[in-house]
């Protein structure tokens, strides 16, 4: 498994796990424009489009990519939601040689999550997408306790340790007195040569489970079967996966893997089963209108 990186991960964003269907009414952007454009003029978006629930200063959206990825971005889908999404969708809207450039601006300061609820709204009226929400029985990597009712040493109920801080760092991997992270609903992973360091405070077992899917290459959603309440500070040491040896001799086996340090840091292993899943189905999607 290969670790990806810069992920941050807000435990608020349990409760608006799928929004369709449960704001309190429709919410538009103020303005928009949707364009075709070339995979040349890419850039970056205003703001990153992970589970965080942020405020947005000045409300404005501005970001280049295929349709999938606004879409994955409205809904809030895991990172194997969105691959399940993806699957079910022309080609036009998950190729990266044919993005589309979208400037929005919403009134004041919106919450990263009411942004979404806007995005709904540009993709039904500009792409014509409609969804719904189906349930299946699918495999999946069950998160569960290595030992029934007990935590690996790693692993520990928010309210025994640090509190949360009042304003949060800028550099919140990095303390003074050794907190990692330094800011809480933040999943922060840092990479020091082959050594890497995933954590988070004040998070929910569900979103442990929600960041392994996103963090590592698993061809399975995570889901969690720990049976455990509350949130949780964990920190996890571990050896990132090398690359193959171009020789085709086996990789330097030293260090400890993301599954060992899984089960002997945090006391948790990931076992296949199956179990019900939520997944967004497409009904329809068409090429934007022109603006």
């Amino acid at each position: 498994m290969r670790a990806l990186k810069n992920l941050a991960l807000a435990a608020a964003c349990a409760a608006v796990v799928t929004l369709l269907g449960q704001s309190a009414g429709r919410m538009e952007f103020e303005v928009a424009s949707v364009k075709p454009t070339t995979p040349e003029l890419t850039h970056s978006p205003t703001f990153p489009l992970d589970d965080r629930n942020a405020f947005v200063a000045g409300g404005r959206f501005s970001a280049t990519f295929p349709a999938w990825v606004y879409i994955q971005f409205a809904y809030k889908l895991s990172r194997n939601e969105g691959r399940n999404a993806q699957a079910h969708l022309p080609g036009w809207a998950t190729n990266y040689s044919e993005p589309y450039a979208i400037d929005a601006r919403a009134p004041g300061n919106p919450t990263k999550d009411q942004m979404r609820l806007m995005m709904q709204s540009l993709l039904a009226d500009r792409f014509k997408l409609a969804v719904h929400f189906e349930t299946h029985d699918v495999p999946v990597l069950a998160l569960i306790l290595v030992k029934p009712g007990q935590t690996g040493p790693q692993l520990r109920p928010h309210s025994e340790g640090p509190p949360c801080p009042e304003y949060p760092s800028a550099t919140p991997s990095r303390s003074a007195d050794n907190v990692y992270p330094t800011t809480c609903d933040t999943l922060s992973l840092e990479l020091v040569g082959q050594q890497e360091r995933l954590g988070s405070r004040n998070t929910t077992m569900a979103l442990i489970a929600d960041a392994i899917s996103r963090s590592h290459d698993v061809d399975r959603l995570v889901v969690d079967q720990t049976g455990l309440p509350g949130t949780f500070d964990f920190t996890l040491d571990y050896t990132a996966e090398a690359p193959a040896p171009p020789n085709g001799a086996p990789p330097d086996p030293q260090g400890t893997s993301f599954l060992s340090a899984l089960r002997e840091q945090l006391g948790l292993k990931l076992v296949p089963t199956t179990a019900p899943v939520r997944m967004l189905v497409v009904d329809h999607v068409e090429r934007p209108s022109a603006n």
